[in-house]
């Protein structure tokens, strides 16, 4: 088990919510960016949205801006990625990632640490 772990993927229908959740290992938590990766089949992994080590700082791709919001508990070493108004564009594999250092980027190739991904599934 690696030190990040995610939970809360589902199918659902087209509008509904999720929020997914990110356990984290990482000490101390204060050290690390963190942020939400997808992937859906056949395409590549893409940033949802990240967040700085204190939470204060929050950054979203444009096809999430305004429906979904990244947030994190410290204290209780968690991740999360509420998620409203979902559509079937949506549809994707879920990761977690952080990395050492105090500002989120979009860039997958600065997180050092992945979780395994949680499910999504978007119907219309």
């Amino acid at each position: 088990q690696g030190p990040l772990r995610e939970s809360g993927g589902s199918s659902v229908q087209t509008g509904d919510s999720l929020r997914l959740s990110c356990a984290a290992s990482l000490s101390p938590s204060t050290s690390y960016a963190m942020a939400w990766f997808r992937e859906a089949p056949g395409k590549e992994r893409e940033f949802v949205a990240g967040i700085n080590f204190n939470g204060d700082s929050t950054k979203y791709a444009d096809s999430v801006q305004g429906r979904f919001t990244i947030s994190r508990d410290n204290l209780a070493n968690t991740l999360y990625l509420q998620m409203n108004a979902l559509k079937p564009e949506d549809t994707a594999v879920y990761y977690c990632a952080a990395r050492w250092g105090t500002v989120s980027t979009p860039l997958s190739r600065y997180y050092s640490s992945w979780g395994l991904g949680t499910q999504v599934t978007v119907s219309s």
